[in-house]
C-alpha cells in the first residue's frame, strides 16, 4: 500500500503544479485578443502590409487562399528587451511570416514549416525572435499563407527572451511526470502480462501509446528528437492521435466494464463513435482536400458525444453494481472533465487559457498513474532500475555533450572555433557539396586594443561575431567560425548564387558603427574568398587560396571583398622568387635609388628630392617596390635591404648635398622600432658628415599603427628634435589622420596622388579634400606637398589652393641620376624655415 500512496501523493502534486495559478511573466502578453486582420496576395510588399486595411471584430477575415496578415498591438511591449520571443499556437499554413516596423526599418521573416526546426517552445507554440526592444517596435505584423482559421488559433503572446521562462519549466516539468507516468503504465503491459492479454488490455496499450504520442507531439517536446516534428505536420498528428485517442478510449470503456453490465445497444453506438473518431481524425488532418473548420467542429462533436455516452454508461453500471466502473471512474473522471472543458474552450464558450491544455495532459498521467496502482512489487523494481539507468544514461550524454560543445567552441565569441570548422568543411568535402570559403580578417584591431585596451579589442570580435552570425544566418546552411585571433571563416553551401548572396550580407557590415564605452568605431573586413572544387579540391589548398584574395583585399585598402584568382597565386609565386633572389641582388648592387624632384610650385625651382628604390632585376627588368617591397619586408633580408637604402641615399646626399637640397626617404616600421633604431640613424649622418637638416623621413600612417607604435614614436621625437624632417606620406588614405598630427611631430603633409590626379576634372569630386588638406596643414604650420602631379592645370590648381611643394611626372620622372633644374637656394637656416614653414612666402 505504501506504493499506492507514493504514487498518489505524485498524481497530487502535478495536478497541483499544473494548475497553480500563473504569473504575468509565465503567459506573456497576450496579443491576440486585440489583433485585427486583412487578407493580402503573395506578392504584397512590406509597404503594402503595413498599409493594408486592417478589420476588427467580427468583420475581421479569418482565413484566406493567400496570406491573412494579423495587425497586433504593440502598445504593451515597451518593457520587452532586445531579443524578445513572439510566440504563435501551432496552426496549419504554407507559411508564416513575422515582419516587424520601427525607426530601423523594416525587418521580415518568412519560414515555411520545413523552416521551423528550433523555432518552437514548450506548450503546442512556435517561436520567433524579435531582435529590436520592445519599446523600438511601432508596428508588428504576424502573416499565415493558407492558414486553415483563425478560430483555431488559441494564442499569439509577447515574452520576455529568456533561456527557459517559467511557462516552459512547467510545460518541462509537467511532460517528463505525463512521459514516466505513461511509459511506467506501458512498460507494466509489455513486460508483466506478456502472455495472454485480455481484449481490455490490449485497448489499453493503443490508448497509453496513443496518449505519450499525442502529449510529446503537440507540446513540442517531440522536437528534441525529431526537430523537424513541429507546426503544421504536428498539428496534422495531433488531429489523428486525437481521433484514435477517442477509439481507443471507448473500446477500452466498454471492454473493461464486466459481461452483462452494459445493455448492447450502448455498446454498438459506443463502437460507432470509436469508428467515427478514429475516421475523423484523419479527415481532419486532411486539410488540403476537406475544409479545416468543418472536419475540427465535426472532431469535436464527436468527442462531445462520447463523453456523454460514456457518462450514461457510468450511471448504468453504477444503477447495476459493477465493481470495475467505480476503478473507471477514478481514473478517467479527471480526463473527462478536462475534455469537457476543452471541448467547451475550442467551441469558443470559455476564453483560452493555458491551464485547459495542462490540465489535459496532468489529468492524463493522473489516468494512467491510478489504473497502475495494482503494479507488483517487482514491477516496482524494474522500474526503479530502468529509472537509474536512464539517469546514468542521460548524465553521461549530458558530460559528453558538454564536453564535445567545448571542444568545438571559441571561449570568446561562443562560434565555432578552428576544430569545428575543420570538422564541417571535412563533412561538407566528404558529401560532396559544393561551398565557398570566406576568410574575414578584422582590420584595425590593434589600434582598437592600442586606444580601447585589450577589452576593447575583445568587444570588438565579439561585436564582429555576433554580426557575421546573424548575416550567415539569412544563408542557409552557413557555418562560421573564429579560427584565428582576428580572423574569422565562413563555410557556404551551395554555387555562385549562395556566394554573392552572403558576399551581399557581408557589404552591410562594412562601415556599421559599433560603440565600446563612450567611443564609437566603424567596421572594416578585410574579405577573401574561394570556391570549392573550382578554385581547390582539398581544404588546406582552398584555405591557401582564400588567404591569398584576404591579403590581396587588404593590399588594395582594406574594407572590401576579394574573390581568389589564379594571378593571385602567380604573385604569390613570383614574390616568393624575388624573396629568394633578394640575397644575390644585394652582393651585385642591383637595388638602386632613382630620384624624384620636389619643387615649389610657386618658383618651379628645385628644392629637394625623393629617393624612391628601384630593383634592376636581371630576369624581369626593372622592378618598382609594388612588386617586390610587401614580400622581402616580411622577410628577414628586409631590414638589410632598407639600410642599404638608408646608405644609398646618404651617400647622394654626401656626395652631391648642394645639388640636391633635402632628401626624403622612406622608412618602415622595422626601420624605427626598437630603443636604438634613431640612434643609428643620427650615427650614419655624422659618419658621412652630413646635417641632420639634409634628412627627411617619411612615414606612413601604417607605420604608425604596427605593433610597435610606441618605440616608432618615440624614434621620430627623437629624429625630429635632433633636425630631421619628418613627412607623413599619403595624407588622407589611413585611418586616423588627424590624431597622427597631434601625436607625431610631423613637418611635412604629403597629399596622396589619388586626390591629385582629379582635381582638375568638374566633377572630380577631390577639390574639397585637397582645399581641406592644405588648410589644415597650412594652419598646423607645416609644409604641404602634392604627390603626382601631371598636368599643367593640376600645378595651377594646387598653387591657387596654397599648396607650397608639388612633385610628379610634370616636373620628372624618378631618374638615377639629377635632373638639370636649378635648386632652390637655401642657407641652413633657411632649410630649418622649409622644416617649419610657419606661413612663409614660399607658398604664396
Amino acid at each position: 500500500m505504501t506504493g499506492w500512496f507514493k504514487k498518489l501523493w505524485c498524481a497530487s502534486l502535478l495536478l497541483a503544479l499544473s494548475l497553480a495559478p500563473q504569473a504575468a511573466s509565465a503567459s506573456g502578453i497576450d496579443l491576440r485578443r486585440n489583433a485585427c486582420t486583412a487578407t493580402l496576395s503573395d506578392k504584397a510588399t512590406d509597404a503594402a502590409i503595413t498599409v493594408a486595411r486592417y478589420r476588427c471584430g467580427d468583420q475581421a477575415p479569418t482565413n484566406s487562399v493567400d496570406w491573412l496578415w494579423l495587425r497586433l498591438d504593440t502598445s504593451r511591449l515597451q518593457d520587452l528587451p532586445a531579443r524578445w520571443h513572439l510566440l504563435v499556437d501551432q496552426t496549419r499554413f504554407d507559411r508564416i511570416s513575422v515582419l516587424v516596423a520601427g525607426d530601423f526599418g523594416t525587418m521580415r521573416q518568412v519560414k515555411a514549416p520545413a523552416d521551423l526546426k528550433g523555432h518552437w517552445a514548450p506548450g503546442g507554440l512556435l517561436k520567433f525572435e524579435i531582435e529590436p526592444a520592445g519599446r523600438d517596435v511601432d508596428e508588428l505584423y504576424l502573416g499565415f499563407r493558407q492558414i486553415d482559421d483563425l478560430s483555431l488559433m488559441r494564442k499569439v503572446a509577447a515574452m520576455p527572451g529568456t533561456a527557459m521562462t517559467a511557462n516552459d519549466a512547467r510545460w518541462l516539468l509537467l511532460m517528463g511526470l505525463f512521459a514516466g507516468t505513461l511509459l511506467s503504465a506501458l512498460l507494466y503491459n509489455l513486460v508483466i502480462h506478456t502472455g495472454h492479454r485480455h481484449a481490455f488490455q490490449r485497448w489499453y496499450l493503443v490508448w497509453v501509446t496513443t496518449a505519450f504520442a499525442y502529449g510529446l507531439i503537440w507540446t513540442n517536446m517531440a522536437a528534441f528528437v525529431v526537430p523537424s516534428l513541429v507546426g503544421p505536420l504536428a498539428v496534422r498528428l495531433d488531429f489523428v492521435l486525437v481521433g484514435l485517442l477517442v477509439a481507443a478510449g471507448n473500446m477500452f470503456f466498454f471492454a473493461v466494464i464486466e459481461e452483462g453490465v452494459l445493455p448492447r445497444a450502448l455498446i454498438l453506438i459506443g463502437r460507432v463513435f470509436a469508428a467515427s473518431g478514429a475516421v475523423l481524425g484523419f479527415l481532419a488532418a486532411a486539410d488540403t482536400w476537406l475544409p479545416a473548420v468543418a472536419t475540427d467542429r465535426l472532431l469535436n462533436d464527436v468527442i462531445a458525444g462520447s463523453a456523454v455516452l460514456v457518462a450514461v454508461s457510468c450511471w448504468v453500471a453504477v444503477r447495476r453494481g459493477s465493481r470495475v466502473i467505480w476503478f473507471y471512474m477514478i481514473g478517467w473522471g479527471p480526463v473527462i472533465c478536462v475534455f469537457l472543458a476543452r471541448l467547451a474552450r475550442n467551441l469558443g464558450f470559455v476564453p483560452q487559457n493555458d491551464l485547459v491544455d495542462m490540465a489535459t495532459f496532468a489529468a492524463l498521467a493522473f489516468e494512467a498513474l491510478v489504473l497502475s496502482l495494482a503494479i507488483a512489487d517487482r514491477f516496482r523494481l524494474i522500474r526503479q532500475e530502468l529509472d537509474q539507468t536512464r539517469q546514468r544514461r542521460e548524465i553521461d550524454l549530458a558530460e559528453t555533450k558538454a564536453l564535445r560543445l567545448a571542444a568545438h567552441t571559441d571561449f570568446l565569441t561562443g562560434l565555432g572555433n578552428r576544430a569545428a570548422f575543420q570538422k564541417n568543411a571535412h563533412d561538407l568535402i566528404a558529401a560532396g557539396t559544393p561551398f565557398s570559403l570566406f576568410l574575414i580578417d578584422v582590420d584595425y584591431l590593434k589600434d582598437a586594443n592600442d586606444r580601447l585596451g585589450h577589452a576593447g579589442g575583445d568587444a570588438l570580435l565579439c561585436h564582429v561575431g555576433s554580426a557575421l552570425a546573424v548575416a550567415t544566418e539569412r544563408c542557409q546552411g552557413a557555418r562560421i567560425a573564429r579560427v584565428g585571433g582576428d580572423e574569422f571563416a565562413i563555410l557556404c553551401p551551395g554555387g555562385a548564387s549562395a556566394e554573392n548572396a552572403l558576399v551581399e550580407e557581408l557589404a552591410v557590415l562594412q562601415g556599421e558603427v559599433w560603440q565600446y564605452a563612450d567611443q564609437q568605431r566603424a567596421t572594416s573586413l578585410s574579405i577573401g574568398s574561394a570556391a570549392y572544387p573550382a578554385d581547390a579540391a582539398a581544404l588546406d589548398l582552398l584555405f591557401q587560396n582564400a588567404d591569398l584574395a584576404l591579403y590581396t583585399a587588404k593590399r588594395l585598402g582594406r574594407a572590401r571583398h576579394c574573390r581568389y584568382d589564379p594571378l593571385h597565386r602567380s604573385l604569390r609565386d613570383l614574390q616568393i622568387e624575388f624573396a629568394g633572389d633578394a640575397e644575390a641582388a644585394l652582393k651585385n648592387g642591383e637595388f638602386q635609388l632613382y630620384l624624384q624632384p620636389i619643387l615649389s610650385l610657386v618658383t618651379e625651382t628645385v628644392c629637394g628630392y625623393e629617393a624612391l628604390l628601384r630593383w634592376n632585376h636581371p630576369r624581369h627588368g626593372l622592378l618598382t617596390p609594388d612588386r617586390f617591397a610587401d614580400v622581402l619586408i616580411a622577410e628577414r633580408i628586409g631590414l638589410r635591404i632598407q639600410e642599404h637604402v638608408l646608405e644609398l641615399a646618404l651617400a647622394w646626399l654626401r656626395d652631391q648635398g648642394d645639388a640636391i637640397g633635402v632628401l626624403s626617404v622612406n622608412f618602415t616600421s622595422a626601420q624605427l622600432a626598437g630603443p636604438r633604431a634613431a640612434k643609428r640613424v643620427l650615427d650614419r649622418l655624422a659618419h658621412h658628415k652630413i646635417p641632420t637638416s639634409s634628412l627627411c623621413v617619411e612615414v606612413t600612417e601604417g607605420v604608425m599603427l604596427d605593433r610597435a607604435a610606441d618605440s616608432i614614436l618615440a624614434n621620430l621625437r627623437t629624429l625630429h628634435d635632433a633636425g630631421v624632417s619628418i613627412a607623413l606620406d599619403d595624407f588622407g588614405t589611413g585611418y586616423a589622420s588627424l590624431a597622427h598630427l597631434r601625436s607625431v611631430p610631423v613637418d611635412r603633409i604629403k597629399i596622396d596622388r589619388s586626390f591629385v590626379s582629379s582635381i582638375d576634372q568638374p566633377n572630380g569630386g577631390t577639390i574639397a579634400i585637397v582645399r581641406a588638406i592644405v588648410g589644415l596643414g597650412r594652419g598646423l604650420g607645416k609644409v604641404v606637398v602634392a604627390e603626382g602631379i601631371e598636368t599643367e592645370a593640376q600645378a595651377l590648381r594646387l598653387r591657387q589652393l596654397g599648396c607650397q611643394l608639388g612633385q610628379g611626372y610634370l616636373y620628372g620622372r624618378p631618374q638615377p641620376q639629377l635632373l638639370d633644374i636649378p635648386v632652390f637656394p637655401m642657407e641652413p637656416e633657411e632649410r630649418g624655415v622649409l622644416r617649419a614653414f610657419p606661413r612663409s612666402d614660399l607658398g604664396r
